[in-house]
């Protein structure tokens, strides 16, 4: 038994149709391109590649310039599935070619497909399945984002495709508006012509949310598959990055919320305000926290443009939308809502984490905890009080920096500060900690048990070592005010970490001579309210590389990085060749190397850059 992304058996991606299947009952793939000859090719071929099941792949080239056309005329040369249409003046955007191919398919179902991704094998049987079974004119797929060039694998919204499911429309099941791709789902063509949904015409970035929205305001039955049906390519690196990507310019930012305002426009047009606000709640949780957490590494202007147009978002909601949003979003869109300008943007974008981050300063007014002193009505719900959150679910911070040993080439220390919020952790009382380093693009975890020591109140830093039991530690007694942080030192052996990295078996072969990632996550275990899971934040990381040198692979370079939203990664190059392949690419990121030095440099890494 096959299974999906997040580990759920599914059906053999060769089981073919049901026998009973209508010989109509084919599919239509509508694949659309513009100046991407490098890869449209790649996208036919697995929209070809699903057998019986596909009847037609219509490919619209939107007026490409690199040789597009050409190329899906030579195939549909050799392929009479295929059928090419030629746009004469490019269109701008993606609705328009997508609606073309909508009006060209003759088949009973149709579903989308971009020219830089593909359908892997069985999709479109897996979701003609579902269709059939349940008699279904939307059914929908597990997609997974895949990021290029080391195919590191994430599912698109999980919870939504753990098992098999049918919901006789929306309103019984309002999280399917989480995802609103067009492309891993398969449509009832009939049910399309009949409601008269199709995509905005033009240049209209995130077209698939209109979309999206006029289906689902059309009250279909939707079935659910837990089959991957999807295959997104995220090149981080391409020359033109795709829309979802391109997120420099505060434009995209503005598409965004005018293309998410036009959705909630569809559903109350059709009456239906529990979908629009299904969809406002959607927007806070989802797109104001993917944006807030990118706020702090843009400029005034971009920040100041950003804010007006979130305000004018967010006013759109009632407090019904914000009590309905996970507490972080509802509380980034209150100090957003609270403020005329951009302030504490470091904060907001680390409580826009996941998992989320509050970082102090931990203000109070009228006894309840507030976002900030001069903003006592940003009222932090939930967090104290009847009705708060368990232990396990409170925002804590957890910062952490990686410091060598003093006389221990190999070895480096890694200290934690766990912060108090509002005296919940200590009346959840902690007693463990453990402390995860767990390698990218592999299976390795490496864990190391360490016992939290409540900070002092004069701020000293924590005793070398695991220290010993006192007032106030794990052998005396914590309550609230007793530390306003604990503290936590854990010894890592950094040679003995590469050398796990190299010999994690699941490791790709890229992994086995290259450097590593090793991401550092943290279980806090608590008396009471359970074990509390987060990542931990960088403090003073993006310093110089370690260089180590050692019997083992006589050099190694070591380092700690802040992700983009902050958390911790120690970064590894072992050996010689390693070594010099990354300071080389450092390098040439700060000045670009003459000839004869990128010749050197192939050389000897190997020719990879």
């Amino acid at each position: 038994m096959a299974v999906n992304g997040s580990g759920i058996p599914v059906a053999h991606p060769a089981a073919g149709l049901p026998a009973a299947a209508p010989a109509d009952a084919r599919v239509g793939v509508v694949v659309i391109g513009y100046d991407d000859a490098a890869h449209i090719g790649h996208a036919v071929r697995s929209a070809l590649g699903q057998g019986p099941a596909v009847a037609e792949v219509v490919a619209v080239d939107d007026a490409s310039t690199d040789g597009t056309g050409a190329l899906l005329d030579r195939l549909a040369a050799r392929e009479p599935r295929l059928r090419v249409l030629h746009r004469a003046v490019n269109s701008g955007g993606c609705g328009t070619p997508r609606n073309d191919g909508l009006r060209a398919v003759t088949t009973a179902y149709v579903m989308f497909l971009d020219s830089d991704d593909i359908l892997p094998r069985g999709a479109v049987a897996a979701l003609l399945r579902g269709a059939l079974a349940h008699d279904a004119p939307v059914t929908a797929g597990l997609c997974v984002r895949r990021e290029l060039p080391r195919r590191r694998d994430t599912p698109w919204q999980p919870a939504l495709y753990r098992r098999p499911a049918v919901h006789a429309s929306p309103e019984e099941y309002p999280a399917l508006l989480r995802d609103t791709l067009c492309v891993n789902k398969l449509y009832a063509r009939h049910f399309l012509d009949t409601h008269g949904i199709h995509f905005p015409e033009g240049p209209f970035p995130y077209e698939d949310f209109v979309f999206s929205a006029r289906v689902m305001a059309a009250g279909p039955r939707v079935a659910v598959v837990p089959d991957p049906v999807y295959v997104w390519h995220v090149r981080r690196g391409a020359a033109r990055p795709s829309i979802s990507l391109d997120r420099e310019r505060v434009g995209n930012w503005q598409a965004r919320v005018r293309a998410h305002e036009r959705g909630v426009e569809v559903f109350r047009d059709a009456g239906n305000e529990p979908l629009a606000h299904a969809a406002r709640v959607k927007f806070l949780d989802h797109d104001l926290r993917m944006y807030v957490r990118e706020l702090p590494g843009h400029g005034p202007a971009y920040r100041a443009a950003w804010w007006r147009a979130a305000r004018a978002a967010l006013a759109a909601c009632d407090e019904a939308d914000l009590r309905a949003a996970r507490a972080p979003a509802r509380w980034i869109a209150r100090v957003v809502l609270a403020s005329e300008a951009p302030r504490d943007l470091e904060r907001l974008a680390q409580l826009a984490a996941r998992p989320a981050r509050l970082l102090p300063p931990y203000a109070e007014a009228a006894g309840r905890p507030v976002w900030a002193a001069d903003l006592p009505r940003v009222v932090l719900d939930g967090l104290t009080g009847p009705g708060a959150k368990p232990a396990r679910r409170l925002p804590v911070t957890v910062d952490a920096t990686l410091r060598r040993r003093a006389g221990r080439g190999r070895h480096a220390e890694l200290r934690l500060r766990v912060h108090e919020l509002y005296g919940r952790l200590a009346a959840a009382r902690p007693h463990g900690v453990a402390v995860e380093l767990r390698l990218r693009d592999g299976a390795s975890v490496q864990e190391h048990p360490a016992s939290p020591w409540p900070d002092e109140p004069d701020g000293l830093d924590e005793p070398d070592g695991p220290g010993k039991p006192s007032d106030g530690g794990p052998g005396g007694p914590v309550g609230p005010g007793a530390a306003t942080s604990w503290v936590v030192s854990v010894p890592v052996d950094l040679a003995a970490l590469a050398a796990r990295g190299r010999l994690d078996a699941t490791a790709r072969r890229a992994l086995a001579t290259g450097p590593q990632a090793w991401d550092v996550r943290v279980r806090i275990h608590c008396a009471h309210g359970g074990t509390l899971r987060t990542a931990v934040r960088a403090v003073g990381a993006g310093s110089r590389p370690a260089v180590l040198l050692g019997a083992r692979y006589g050099l190694l370079l070591a380092q700690p990085h802040a992700t983009a939203s902050g958390s911790l990664v120690l970064r590894l190059a072992p050996g010689v060749r390693c070594a010099l392949g990354v300071a080389l690419r450092r390098a040439r990121t700060l000045l670009p190397l003459p000839p004869f030095l990128r010749r050197m440099a192939a050389t000897r890494t190997g020719g990879r850059s």
